[in-house]
């Protein structure tokens, strides 16, 4: 798996970017997470529709529970390939 980081200023709205890159196979995943309220897009639809079963869904928001940043930051995703 591939990561790359970049921390990008908005020049806009003032606001700090993360952005990171997964390979496996062909399979990828594009993710930005920005600060904000919590909303979880995958896809351009919510986590809710696009994960039908629950422990999916805690997985994905695992690591914001764990650090106790849930309701902080907006997590942005597009994936594509795999199976």
């Amino acid at each position: 798996m591939t990561v790359i980081t970049v921390k990008k200023r908005d020049q806009k709205h003032d606001v700090v970017r993360y952005y990171a890159t997964g390979r496996r196979k062909t399979a990828s995943a594009r993710v930005w997470i920005s600060s904000g309220n919590g909303k979880i897009l995958i896809n351009g639809r919510d986590m809710v529709e696009y994960f039908a079963r629950q422990t999916l869904r805690t997985i994905v928001c695992q690591p914001l529970v764990l650090t106790n940043s849930i309701d902080q930051y907006d997590v942005f995703c597009t994936v594509s390939g795999g199976g």
